[in-house]
């Protein structure tokens, strides 16, 4: 554990229309971040453009970069003018017909520190990632910071208690997840605000199961489906700083961009394990069919 508090910044957006809009947006609310102390920020999932899969289509492809490429420098030169540790999130061309959705961690000098590829990959109407990505092949590998041990996981990823405890076994102290999730404008209110409910209960379970801190940086603003007659996606913002027993330390609006900012006591999660030891308590010998699809 690299520092004893830290002051956290999630930038919640929305898109701008193109890469090189949504990264000057970027490089502006970084800087105001930074001026306030923030040390670690995170942005949200797809940060450079449209959510694009809510349609599928092979012009999309031509949106991917590689890794290290030319929006990897940019943010790594964002990450070293401002000495941040810096998380973001692009649409990675690994090579030809072989695409990832990838989350990169930046160190406050501008190194790139390391990348996660989306394990977990939808395929439900208005969100086609499967036509898009290759599932992860990187494993759950929480990357050393000099503000600590990051467990980088990417939205879809936020459903699945696995890819929590298995960053948190592998040493992670904190979680973050960039997200792009939203309603579909034709559901009624209740169905919208039970699930966005349900998102945030997922995360508060990830902080509580596994004892650490949780940031989900989410988009906003609604974004029209290329696809004629589709609703599209009005996202739903909320992104949120959570303790380590789920507790709600901020959270955003869900209607206008924001950058929210919070303090971590980083020592927390040891009082918080100690009171709650549910890693001494795991039954490991009676696990084996979490590795079954489905127990017939």
């Amino acid at each position: 554990m690299s520092v004893a508090k830290l002051k956290v910044a999630l930038i919640q957006e929305i898109n701008h229309g193109t890469a090189d809009a949504n990264l000057a947006v970027i490089e502006k609310r970084v800087a105001e971040a930074a001026k306030d102390g923030a040390k670690l920020i995170l942005l949200q999932e797809l940060h450079n453009g449209a959510y694009f899969c809510q349609h599928e289509s092979v012009d999309e492809f031509d949106l991917a970069e590689t890794i290290p490429g030319p929006s990897t420098a940019r943010l790594s030169a964002l990450a070293k003018q401002h000495a941040v540790v810096l998380v973001a999130s692009l649409f990675e061309r690994r090579a030809a017909g072989l695409y990832h959705n990838t989350a990169v961690v930046f160190e406050a000098n501008g190194e790139l520190l390391g990348k996660y590829r989306k394990m977990h990959i939808p395929d439900d109407p208005g969100f086609y990632e499967k036509f898009y990505f290759t599932p992860g092949d990187l494993g759950f590998n929480p990357i050393q910071t000099s503000v600590g041990k990051l467990g980088v996981l990417v939205c879809w990823d936020q459903w699945y208690p696995e890819a929590a405890r298995l960053m948190a076994l592998a040493g992670a102290e904190i979680l973050l997840y960039p997200t792009a999730i939203g309603w579909d404008p034709s559901d009624d209110p209740s169905e919208k605000e039970r699930q966005r409910m349900a998102w945030i209960l997922s995360h508060r379970g990830h902080a509580v199961a596994n004892g650490i801190p949780v940031l989900s940086c989410n988009r906003t603003g609604f974004e029209p489906s290329p696809l004629h007659g589709a609703a599209g996606i009005q996202f739903w913002g909320s992104s949120q700083v959570l303790g380590p027993q789920g507790e709600i330390i901020t959270e955003a609006n869900t209607d206008t961009p924001e950058i929210l900012f919070a303090e971590l006591d980083m020592q927390r999660s040891e009082h918080v394990r100690r009171i709650w030891p549910f890693l001494r308590d795991r039954r490991i010998d009676a696990y084996q069919d979490l590795l079954k699809r489905y127990r017939d």
